[in-house]
């Protein structure tokens, strides 16, 4: 897909380290080479055309408190897009996926507490009438999609810039005024001169507040990191494969942090098998320009695991049926 160089350089760099400043699009402009009226029409004009999914805080459900789940479903073709609505008309689902293989349709759920996540799985087996299996996260290796564009328009992910991450420790528990910011800035950061003081105004308190609040969200892990959100689909790795390893239990651990540091692999997680109906527990996302280039990394994954691995596969998503991410009830 054609990029403008601003429009490169501003996804390159802003991918997270976004400043909470007062002016924080005029010291992003200054560092693009460009004016603030322009960078913000960047922004604008890249989240119009899909390239950008959305722009500005990246929030991590489980840190806020609420529940979070990997769901997934077998839906009879002749009924799927039925299915797919009911599934998708629920707020608490962020994101939907078609994806080749018996459990044909995956879900990502996210409640405000860890208690709405069953009452939710139960209403959406009711309104489709089928089997929902729950994978919630067991331990979490690695998490973070960074892409690298380049001239010629080739796209690439590569590790997260030291720069833009968080070391986050301990617990922090959301205040009225916390789930204020978080509601106002889920669907986007606002493309104004004064971005805080626009949500410091909604707020009835002062900007410093509000970035003062980010900022301690930031060190939590509250918030994964502030900055654009590319569509990897729109920008050309339109291969998404989510490959499953059924590997033995008591080295799940040191297995998922070694596939966890290949700098193909975007998410990184251990979850529960459902025998008799799923036998894997290490799940690894990748994604590629084609199916090939999938299965090549794969083959990666697979002799890195060596004899580790008593079976795997790779689900390659076919659709994307929704896809909003985290909404927190205001």
């Amino acid at each position: 897909m054609s990029l403008s160089q601003l429009e490169r350089d501003f996804i390159n760099r802003y991918q997270g380290g976004f400043p909470l400043l007062e002016h924080p699009y005029q010291m992003v402009a200054a560092d693009l080479g460009c004016t603030e009226s322009t960078l913000l029409d960047c922004i604008r004009s890249l989240l119009d055309s899909g390239k950008l999914s959305r722009f500005g805080p990246l929030y991590d459900a489980a840190r806020l408190g609420g529940g979070v789940t990997l769901a997934a479903l077998s839906a009879p073709e002749e009924h799927y897009e039925q299915v797919a609505s009911a599934v998708n008309q629920y707020a608490e689902v962020a994101h939907n996926y078609r994806r080749e293989h018996q459990l044909n349709m995956w879900f990502v759920l996210a409640t405000d507490s860890s208690d709405d996540i069953g009452t939710t799985l139960h209403a959406i087996e009711q309104a489709t009438g089928l089997k929902v299996y729950s994978f919630p996260k067991q331990h979490e290796f690695y998490i973070g999609l960074w892409l690298k564009l380049d001239a010629g328009g080739h796209v690439d992910t590569i590790p997260i810039p030291a720069a833009a991450t968080v070391s986050a420790s301990g617990t922090y528990v959301l205040d009225e005024l916390d789930r204020k910011i978080v509601s106002l800035t889920q669907t986007g950061l606002p493309l104004v001169h004064c971005p805080y003081q626009t949500i410091a105004d909604q707020c009835g308190c002062l900007s410093q507040e509000i970035k003062q609040r980010l900022q301690i969200m930031l060190g939590y892990g509250v918030i994964r990191r502030v900055g654009a959100v590319p569509n990897h689909y729109r920008l050309g790795l339109k291969s998404n494969g989510m490959t499953v390893w059924d590997v033995p239990d008591e080295l799940t651990m040191e297995l998922g942090r070694q596939i966890g540091k290949l700098n193909f692999v975007s998410h990184c997680y251990l979850r529960p098998r459902r025998l008799p109906v799923w036998r894997y527990n290490l799940f690894a996302m990748v994604h590629g320009h084609t199916r090939g280039e999938v299965h090549e990394k794969a083959a990666q994954i697979e002799d890195l695991l060596g004899r580790n691995a008593d079976a795997h596969e790779v689900l390659f998503s076919t659709a994307i049926l929704k896809k909003t991410g985290l909404r927190l009830a205001a």
